[in-house]
């Protein structure tokens, strides 16, 4: 079976809310929220844990925070659909821009932000 583009991907979940007649409640101010709302869920899996454990998960949590890696990346991709954003254009645009803000020569091993350097 060939790989999934995300292109395909997007028509799959637009034709999922159409189905269920969703696509009204598919703005890009609820989806955002809703983006927001699965990425809280995905660290709540986290919270708590040490650094180790956040690495090693038990197969269970680890299926339960793919389930919100999987929530997360499907409200994404409608409110890219719906902004006609193309993700990965924008990323690699935004890691072009990024490349540029943290030179790996200055930031090598450290986390300031660029404004701090």
């Amino acid at each position: 079976m060939p790989d999934l583009t995300i292109e395909q991907l997007q028509q799959q979940l637009r034709e999922f809310a159409a189905a269920r007649d969703w696509d009204q409640f598919h703005s890009p101010k609820n989806l955002s929220m809703a983006l927001i709302a699965e990425a809280a869920e995905l660290v709540e899996h986290f919270q708590w844990l040490t650094e180790e454990q956040s690495r090693s998960l038990p197969e269970t949590k680890r299926t339960e925070v793919e389930y919100e890696l999987a929530d997360i990346f499907v409200y994404l991709l409608r409110l890219a659909d719906k902004l006609d954003v193309d993700l990965l254009k924008a990323a690699e645009n935004k890691l072009k821009l990024n490349a540029e803000k943290y030179p790996a020569d200055k930031v090598r091993g450290s986390a300031k932000k660029y404004t701090e350097y």
